[in-house]
């Protein structure tokens, strides 16, 4: 197997009419303690003289749209307001209005055990609530092989990764790295690709890297299988330790990893096999994601980095199965899917090896070489033709788009508040972008025109070789990843206490987090290297408290 880098390549329910956007971020009753600050003030209020937005030019692509949403357009008169609501702050000797609530009126309670992540979204109606529980049965329902007397239930496989959505995405939340030589993990896969062509739909999209799945073992590697059929594989990690001394005496232990796909199950990979580990991510804050106008986040690409701070993120294009043209990818580690629903899809397909309309294969990610998995029973032969159907697809899509991101954490706590200008100072917000405004949405009013604290563009960035997979993916390439948001981040390990940060799970710490940070983050790096100890550690206050 050769892990080949890749070449860098060149830059290029009803709409609540009426309601003003502080009716629709403004605290909710179940919130009450939190500041009331009159944001629609703000938005009446005249945009301040010589203010021009994020971006001085309409950027590349701004013709994509949102094809997956039913909107409302914007005035060129709003656009200007919410551009001075979204600026970033420069004063920090108290929270910013509405800074308690990152989900809007979603905002749902922080809990203080392992359910943190499990809530529905705040402001969902009676009947919402009750589609959310429905889809929350479909998220951790465990799957059977095929045939089964519970003919709802089989097509599990033949080759997966899990029996459930639950069963990788932990609580809802991060999954973990194996713990030793037995382990019997369903929270991280190796995904798996050879260079190959660019697909024609493509073409136009000039540094589009083309790939194609491993011609034996797929797009990802399964390590469970039905009675019979062989798995694909074991996962092997092992890890080697790097020193990092910081400033004021201190230091830092980083873990190196080492991949491997041991016991091969088909023979060996292909000579040109590019693997990455992934580790399931957390499912929070998923349909705001999806609601932010791809116009604003590609409004904060800078591809050829004109103004000269080191930082030029770039939006993923990819191919949408769902809609059948190019869209913006704003989920996934590289933001190689563009929907809640058409990741939901892939991940039902590669992740438990069931098959849905968007992705009808029963066999799941298995390859015409594994013809045992090819030939296995599947559950498809019912009236509903897809091992899981549409409405229930639809019930799962639902559910993952109003996972509830918690409520911020005593963000007027005076350490809070200098680590968070400690990290506006070292230049980290130029990637982790902290607000957006999400579109207005005729059928979604739970995500409707909310503003919202993510703590990401969803643009890609080079992190340096350190976190390289040196595996592209669309516009993607070996070396960049989508800035991953930092709402619940300070949840992650009361969620699942063996979960870590990253692509990979490899930072313990969000400290190591940051200490891995390379390429155009290097700069953001190495500050908070040379910080005073207590300054790093109001930092990290600062994160915990998101």
């Amino acid at each position: 197997m050769r892990v080949s880098p890749s070449p860098h390549r060149p830059r290029l329910p009803q709409l609540l009419m009426g309601l003003s956007l502080l009716a629709l971020i403004a605290p909710l009753p179940t919130l009450a303690d939190q500041q009331t600050t009159a944001l629609s003030e703000t938005l009446a209020a005249e945009t301040p003289e010589g203010d021009t937005g994020r971006a001085q030019t309409a950027p590349p692509y701004a013709t994509l749209g949102d094809p997956h949403l039913t909107t409302l357009p914007r005035t060129a008169q709003e656009q200007a307001r919410i551009r001075a609501v979204t600026r970033p702050t420069d004063q920090f000797d108290q929270p910013e209005p509405y800074e308690a609530l990152p989900a809007g009126a979603a905002t749902v309670r922080a809990r203080t055990d392992d359910e943190a992540f499990s809530q529905h979204s705040d402001n969902l109606s009676f009947e919402e609530e009750l589609e959310f529980k429905l889809g929350n049965g479909l998220f951790k329902k465990i799957w059977v092989f095929s045939p089964a007397s519970t003919l709802a239930s089989d097509g599990l496989g033949p080759l997966y990764n899990a029996r459930s959505c639950q069963r990788c995405h932990l609580k809802d939340g991060r999954g973990h790295v194996p713990d030793g030589p037995d382990y019997a993990s369903t929270t991280m896969f190796l995904r798996v690709s050879v260079p190959g062509p660019v697909p024609g739909q493509m073409q136009a999209i000039t540094d589009y890297i083309g790939t194609a799945p491993e011609p034996t073992y797929g797009g990802q590697m399964q390590d469970f299988s039905a009675p019979g059929i062989a798995p694909e594989y074991r996962l092997g990690v092992t890890y080697s330790e790097d020193t990092v001394a910081l400033a004021g005496g201190e230091t830092a232990t980083l873990q190196r990893p080492d991949y491997s796909a041991n016991n091969l199950g088909y023979g060996p990979l292909h000579p040109d096999a590019m693997l990455s580990p992934r580790v399931a991510p957390s499912m929070i804050g998923l349909g705001l994601l999806e609601a932010i106008p791809a116009a604003d986040i590609m409004a904060g690409a800078d591809e050829d980095d004109s103004n000269g701070d080191g930082i030029s993120g770039r939006a993923n294009l990819v191919w949408s199965v769902e809609h059948n043209r190019i869209m913006l990818g704003r989920f996934g580690y590289k933001a190689g899917q563009p929907t809640v629903h058409e990741q939901s899809a892939a991940a039902f397909s590669g992740d438990i090896g069931i098959s849905t309309p968007l992705f009808p294969a029963h066999a799941g990610d298995c390859t015409t070489a594994q013809t045992s998995c090819r030939n296995a029973p599947h559950g498809g032969d019912d009236i509903r033709e897809t091992e899981i159907d549409q409405p229930n697809m639809d019930l799962v899509t639902f559910y993952s788009r109003n996972l509830g991101v918690p409520a911020r954490r005593t963000p007027d706590d005076p350490a809070v508040l200098r680590g968070k200008a400690q990290f506006y100072s070292a230049g980290c917000t130029r990637c982790h972008t902290p607000k957006f405004v999400t579109n207005r949405l005729e059928a979604q009013p739970a995500q409707s025109f909310q503003l919202i604290w993510p703590y990401s563009d969803l643009l890609l960035h080079d992190m340096g070789e350190g976190l390289a997979d040196h595996r592209p993916e669309a516009r993607a390439t070996g070396r960049e990843w989508r800035t991953a948001p930092l709402w619940g981040v300070g949840l992650v390990q009361q969620v699942n206490p063996r979960a870590g940060f990253l692509h990979d799970g490899r930072a313990r710490t969000l400290l190591e987090a940051i200490l891995w940070h390379g390429g155009e983050a290097q700069s953001a790096r190495d500050t908070v290297v040379g910080l005073a100890p207590e300054d790093r550690a109001d930092l990290i206050r600062f994160l915990e408290s998101l």
